[in-house]
């Protein structure tokens, strides 16, 4: 191998030798995809049975494993080869002429190539060089790679990792690593709910109206109903129709779908948690998300202090801070702003610092002014709360602080990871507030949530007072990793 990448030419010329290697397999009776071969053991359990072999030994032990070809080096009388299993784990392959017969020797010289998956038997042994081996007495193609691997000594561009993810597994262990991290998470977010008592449970995918949060949808058409349907935004209101028939600690983790910009910490198709709690508010909802996180992070550093990817430590212990959004913004600016400040002074105000406000809102350029000032400085976890009424339709209205609602937002390494409500549970309220949602959606806000009959007859059979909180699945990835949200997603939506 060398250490520039092939040509499309080359590459093409390769897979052509190889699809006539297929041709060889199949018409000699072995086959270049058997439906099995007889493995006894794995490449990683005989590493762990052997961890310290010494030079130059045989153990007397018979395996019969698998794995993929990933280096090779050929010989007059031996072959070498190194077969690496689904974690990464290698193991030597030997191949020589006194052991398999000068036929299969050849056989092997002619037929595999690096990507290829092998079955091999034999002795397990430690080489000269204290290699721990397979000194194989049979083998055989256990599936025929055509196309050739990329040259594993240098790293693949950004694109082909996204675009080619089953590449960037088999030769990255911090790919592999990531999506290993990803499982500890969301086995730990189980857990952790388990603790308190909640119930996992699905909703619909497929929406006859889109609700739960302020988004753009993606829209389909079902062909048995004749009927406009959407792809789920968000899971909240079938959840809280769940907590509506007594099922008081419920969540879901599931995928929602936003059709609107993709960046570093938003895709279109994502996961997302979502979990209510009946007789709770947004301040116990706050301390079970600060436990989910924290608890996460745990799982896969075996402390609160995580390591990214590049190397920095981020502490997510002790207790996080808890701000206002009017007073943090204030204290940012030098301004005395407050639920009464007029929309022109908050459009001039906005204006000053070249901020742009899309839907012109009291509550928009409020929030679009905290971020301007204060959203870069929180590095820390810090809870951002006490937020504008006419931003969060579906927020129960401040308990002492006319004006806002009791909501707040989660950030990490200056992004959101997640939010939390006191929930509006007053049907009348509610409906009150979807009919400003449908005029800022006759006014042309894409994003603007739509009147739901059915939710609103939900709550009019009695919701209890109930705590509420969302958290973005790959987001929570990204915190506990550094990595951007399309490392963290295993097959992410590209171009």
């Amino acid at each position: 191998m060398t250490d520039e990448e092939p040509t499309e030419a080359e590459l093409s010329e390769q897979a052509q030798v190889r699809r006539g290697k297929r041709e060889r397999l199949i018409e000699s009776g072995a086959g270049a995809y058997p439906v099995s071969v007889p493995i006894t053991t794995t490449i990683p359990a005989v590493r762990a049975k052997y961890p310290n072999l010494e030079t130059d030994t045989a153990t007397g032990h018979t395996v019969g494993l698998a794995g993929r070809v990933v280096h090779s080096r050929i010989g007059g009388k031996l072959c070498f080869a190194s077969l690496q299993s689904g974690d990464g784990q290698r193991i030597q392959a030997m191949v020589s002429l006194a052991e398999v017969g000068e036929d299969s020797l050849q056989l092997w010289k002619d037929l595999v190539d690096l990507g290829d998956h092998v079955f091999v038997s034999g002795e397990v042994i430690s080489s000269r060089r204290g290699e721990l081996s397979i000194l194989v007495k049979e083998w055989a193609i256990a599936s025929k790679a055509i196309q050739p691997l990329p040259n594993l000594h240098s790293e693949l561009s950004e694109e082909t990792r996204v675009r080619q993810r089953y590449l960037d597994l088999i030769s990255r262990e911090g790919a592999r690593e990531t999506v290993r991290a990803r499982a500890k998470a969301v086995a730990s977010l189980r857990a952790t709910f388990a603790g308190h008592e909640y119930i996992e449970v699905e909703t619909p995918m497929l929406q006859t109206i889109h609700g739960g949060a302020s988004a753009r949808p993606f829209v389909t058409h079902s062909n048995a109903f004749d009927t406009e349907l959407f792809l789920r935004i968000a899971p909240e209101l079938f959840l809280k129709r769940a907590v509506v028939g007594g099922i008081e600690r419920v969540f879901e983790i599931n995928r929602n779908f936003r059709n609107e910009g993709a960046d570093s910490t938003h895709s279109p198709e994502f996961a997302m948690l979502e979990a209510y709690q009946a007789y709770g508010d947004y301040n116990q909802m706050a301390d079970l998300t600060q436990q989910l996180i924290q608890d996460a992070a745990f799982a896969l550093a075996g402390s609160h202090v995580v390591t990214w990817a590049d190397g920095t430590d981020y502490d997510f212990g002790g207790q996080w801070d808890r701000i206002s959004m009017y007073e943090s913004l204030n204290a940012a600016s030098g301004w005395n702003v407050t639920v009464e400040t007029p929309l022109a002074e908050l459009r001039a105000k906005a204006d000053s610092v070249g901020v742009e406000v899309g839907q012109p809102t009291a509550g928009k350029y409020i929030e679009e002014l905290w971020e301007h000032f204060v959203k870069g400085d929180l590095h820390r976890p810090t809870f951002v709360m006490d937020f504008p009424v006419d931003t969060s339709p579906l927020v129960r209205d401040h308990r002492s602080k006319p004006g806002l609602v009791e909501k707040w937002d989660l950030y990490v390494r200056g992004f959101e990871l997640a939010t939390g409500y006191s929930e509006l549970v007053d049907p009348v309220i509610q409906r009150e507030r979807f009919v400003e949602q449908a005029k800022l959606g006759a006014a042309g806000d894409v994003e603007a949530m739509r009147l739901d009959e059915e939710f609103l007859r939900a709550l009019e059979h009695g919701m209890p007072p109930t705590g509420g909180m969302g958290m973005g699945i790959d987001r929570l990835l990204m915190a506990l990793t550094g990595l951007g949200i399309r490392e963290t997603i295993l097959f992410p939506l590209v171009k």
